[in-house]
């Protein structure tokens, strides 16, 4: 399989570090606040890269992190006046609940900056030994950039531009405005802990590099996040990781797009954030997945006001057809195994779901037509689909339990109406020739037509 790498910035044949064992790991979430639908789509992407790479045979050890102190997490704690270890407990239980309802799978380590304080405290200790680093007057700890020629080599950019979009501070400290902070000083009444250097804390960057270190050793085979990431927090992480060990830090790159809201980038300060919470009391998990595994992981995701109401009907006709295939062949136990090697081949690209997504609607309207035909294949194939795109969270609910609860009345727009009524006329006129011909035009704009005694009825194919 192949996966594209953000560093040589191409798709690289997957090798890892040992055969058959996979060490991965994703940045999680700064606990300052709720979970939003940023920190759900890299959290679901890389649940499923894991459950693709075990599916493939590996034997996958998966750590994501908590930073669970930093300065945003201390400025919500003076303005709630909870002690800021209590507020990231607080917050930390609120967004595994979110994640839960979002049905996201559970890493294989949970890693928390302050259960690792200890191990924060030894690597800085072996940078400064190794001349990378240097503390200052005010207890405070830098990474000298200059001592790592390297930097730089996964955002591409030079020294003349590193400070954009770096907060400058403690200036006159440092060697040079673009070394980073490995330990921060304690400021009166702030969270801190003991070091050689005086009461304090980690820096953001430190806390994952030392994190991986304790928990795989000096090298690990995929390392994910947001592409935000990648300056400077990847970046800061191969110069102090590779400083330190020097051996290359991680095999393969990864990083997923961002989210947007009406073509804007989503952040707070413009108050477009879209809370996890908020859309898991509006839509199914399933819609959720289905709507950010659309497009390719790498590209951006633009949250349009129909984007989530219209993958949760893409979805409940997905389970529709589902339901009648079971309820028409309930013994049928048999699968159609090419879907799942279809899957297989979209997946071993570089992780492509929108890809194996893109399938889904060949498929159920296969299973549209051969359940009006009668034929038990219909079922064979929703029993592939279900085992097979279970692994990116679809269709894991019974489809009654998930009609019940998220199914809503679809409006037929009103030219299905009208092509749908003209075929009555015909059918009461006896054109058979000119019946078939408009149910071949329905059923190409997406509806099946049945006849009854009563009349006829549509619904989506």
């Amino acid at each position: 399989m192949k996966i594209y790498n953000s560093l040589t910035r191409r798709k690289e044949e997957f090798v890892p570090l040992e055969a058959g064992k996979v060490r991965m790991y994703a940045c999680g979430i700064t606990v300052s606040g709720e979970a939003h639908i940023g920190h759900a789509f890299q959290a679901i992407l890389y649940d499923i890269f894991r459950k693709f790479l075990e599916k493939k045979g590996y034997e996958v050890v998966y750590a994501r992190n908590y930073t669970d102190v930093d300065d945003k997490i201390i400025a919500r704690s003076r303005e709630t006046g909870i002690p800021a270890d209590e507020y990231a407990k607080m917050m930390i239980a609120k967004i595994d609940a979110a994640m839960k309802r979002a049905d996201v799978g559970e890493p294989t380590l949970w890693l928390k900056a302050t259960e690792n304080i200890g191990n924060i405290i030894s690597f800085i200790e072996g940078l400064i030994a190794g001349g990378h680093a240097y503390p200052a007057a005010n207890g405070d700890v830098y990474f000298d950039v200059d001592t790592f020629p390297a930097y730089g080599q996964l955002s591409g950019r030079d020294k003349e531009d590193m400070l954009d979009g770096v907060r400058v501070e403690n200036d006159g400290e440092k060697k040079n405005p673009y070394d980073f902070a490995l330990w921060k000083s304690a400021k009166a009444g702030e969270i801190s802990w003991d070091s050689p250097w005086g009461r304090g804390r980690p820096g953001w960057h430190i806390e994952c590099s030392a994190m991986i270190r304790a928990a795989f050793g000096d090298q690990i085979d995929i390392h994910g996040g947001g592409r935000d990431l990648i300056f400077p927090h990847h970046e800061n992480e191969i110069a102090q990781s590779e400083a330190l060990t020097g051996k290359r830090f991680v095999r393969y790159w990864t990083h997923n797009g961002l989210i947007k809201v009406n073509g804007q980038k989503m952040s707070k300060s413009l108050g477009n954030s879209l809370l996890l919470d908020d859309l898991m009391d509006k839509f199914s998990p399933d819609a959720l997945k289905f709507a950010l595994l659309s497009s390719n992981y790498r590209n951006d995701v633009n949250v349009t006001d129909d984007l989530f109401p219209a993958a949760e009907a893409h979805v409940t006709r997905f389970y529709k057809l589902i339901g009648r295939a079971e309820r028409a062949f309930p013994d049928e136990a048999g699968k159609e195994t090419e879907i799942d090697r279809k899957f297989d081949a979209a997946m071993e690209d570089d992780f492509n779901a929108a890809l194996a997504l893109a399938d889904l609607y060949g498929y159920f309207r296969e299973v549209a037509r051969l359940l009006d035909a009668g034929d038990a294949r219909a079922r064979r194939m929703t029993n592939q689909i279900r085992e097979t795109y279970a692994l990116l969270g679809l269709f894991r609910q019974e489809p009654a339990a998930y009609l019940a609860r998220y199914a809503k009345e679809e409006e037929i727009p009103a030219e299905v109406t009208a092509l749908a009524e003209e075929r009555r006329a015909a059918r009461a006129a006896k054109d058979w020739a000119k019946s078939d011909e408009l149910r071949e035009k329905l059923r190409a704009m997406g509806y099946a037509v049945k006849d009854g005694k009563d009349g006829y009825t549509l619904s989506r194919l």
